[in-house]
C-alpha cells in the first residue's frame, strides 16, 4: 500500500479509503468484519463511513458494525484513521424531530456522542460534514468543532458534497476564529463524472484540504458494465442504470471499454488508477461488497497507466476544464 498526507495535516493515510456503506444493507456483520481484516492486512489504514448508514430503521447499524470490529481488540482501533459524518436526520422515520438534524452547536454535540457510543472508541479522528447546512453560520459550527477538538473526541473536521466557495467560507471563517478548519472534501469525482474539477477541487487545493472522491466508478458504470451485460447477462442499476439509458452514454462507455481492452486492463481498475493520478486526490473511497471486490481495488494502487492512454481517457470523457474559463471568454 502507498501512503500520503491528508491535505496539508501531519495525518498518514492510505491512497485507498475503505468506503463502508454497504456494511449492514447488503454485506452481513461477519462478511463487513472480514472485509476490513483483509484491508487493514493489505495496508488500508483510513475508513470511511458516517452515522447514517444502515438507512432507513437501521440508521447507526454501519456504525455499531465498525464498533464491534474495533471491541475486537489486536490493535485494530489504533490502526485505524477512522472518519464518519454528521449531517442526515438520526430520528427514527416518521419521528423527525427540531435539532436532529444538520449542523447545529446542539445536533453536533448529540451526533458526535452517538457515534462515540455505536463505533466503541473515545474518538474520532475525522468528523465531516456531510452536506452544507444553510441555516447554521460557520461561527457555531466551529465552536462546537473546537469544543470537540479540546476535549478529544475528534482530531479533525472535513466537509462532504460542498461547493467551492463553501470551502473557501468556512476555511475563512475558521482563519478568523483562530480554528484549524476544513482539512479534507469527500466529493462525486470519477472519470463520468469531473464537474469538481472546475471549482471544488481547485477551493480544496488553494486551502490545503485533502480530496476523497466518492463512487469512483459511477455506481459501477466504470466497472465493466457493458461487458458484464454481454458475458454474464448482469443488467446495470441504479446510477449506471440511468446513465446507459441515454444512447450517447451507452457509446461513450462502450469506447472506454474499448480502449482498456486494448491496453489489457480491467475497467474498474483503471477507473480508479486515474483517480490516483489526479492533482490534490488523497485517495477514492472503495465499498467493497465482497472481499473479491477489495482484491481488484488494491490491484489498482500497482498500476501505471500510460500517457497514451491517459490521453485517450481524456478524450472519451473530457474534463470542464478550468473555472471561469469553463463558462466564460
Amino acid at each position: 500500500m502507498k501512503y500520503t498526507q491528508l491535505g496539508r495535516t501531519g495525518l498518514k493515510v492510505s491512497r485507498l479509503v475503505l468506503g463502508t456503506m454497504n456494511f449492514g444493507p447488503q454485506t452481513d456483520e461477519a462478511d463487513s468484519h472480514a472485509i476490513m481484516d483483509a484491508a487493514l492486512d493489505a495496508g488500508i489504514n483510513f475508513f470511511d463511513t458516517a452515522n447514517v448508514y444502515g438507512w432507513g430503521e437501521n440508521k447507526g447499524r454501519t456504525e455499531k458494525i465498525i464498533g464491534n470490529w474495533f471491541a475486537k481488540g489486536g490493535e485494530r482501533r489504533d490502526k485505524v484513521v477512522l472518519a464518519t459524518k454528521v449531517y442526515a436526520n438520526m430520528a427514527a422515520d416518521g419521528d423527525a424531530w427540531p435539532n436532529h438534524d444538520k449542523l447545529s452547536a446542539l445536533n453536533i454535540r448529540r451526533a458526535v456522542d452517538a457515534s462515540l457510543k455505536r463505533l466503541r472508541t473515545d474518538y474520532i479522528d475525522l468528523y465531516q460534514f456531510h452536506h452544507i447546512d444553510r441555516s447554521t453560520p460557520f461561527d457555531e459550527i466551529w465552536q462546537a468543532i473546537d469544543v470537540l477538538v479540546q476535549q478529544g473526541k475528534i482530531l479533525y473536521a472535513g466537509s462532504s458534497n460542498f461547493p467551492g466557495y463553501k470551502i473557501a467560507q468556512a476555511n475563512e471563517v475558521a482563519a478568523r476564529r483562530g480554528s484549524y478548519g476544513l482539512v479534507s472534501e469527500q466529493c462525486l469525482y470519477n472519470l463520468a463524472e469531473r464537474r469538481a474539477e472546475m471549482e471544488v477541487i481547485p477551493a480544496a487545493q488553494d486551502y490545503g484540504l485533502g480530496v476523497i472522491p466518492w463512487s469512483p466508478l459511477h455506481g459501477g458504470l466504470l466497472g465493466g458494465v457493458l461487458k458484464k451485460e454481454t458475458e454474464g447477462g448482469r443488467r446495470a442499476s441504479g446510477r449506471a442504470a440511468d446513465s446507459l439509458a441515454d444512447p450517447a452514454v451507452r457509446a461513450q462507455v462502450q469506447a472506454y471499454e474499448d480502449l482498456l481492452d486494448k491496453h489489457g486492463l480491467e475497467p474498474g481498475e483503471a477507473a480508479l488508477a486515474w483517480l490516483l493520478t489526479r492533482p490534490g486526490v488523497t485517495g477514492p473511497i472503495v465499498g467493497p461488497r465482497t472481499a473479491e471486490q477489495l482484491a481488484s481495488a488494491l490491484r489498482a494502487v500497482e498500476l501505471e497507466l500510460s500517457g497514451d492512454l491517459l490521453a485517450g481517457l481524456d478524450e472519451i470523457f473530457p474534463g470542464p476544464g478550468p473555472s471561469p474559463e469553463a463558462f466564460a471568454w
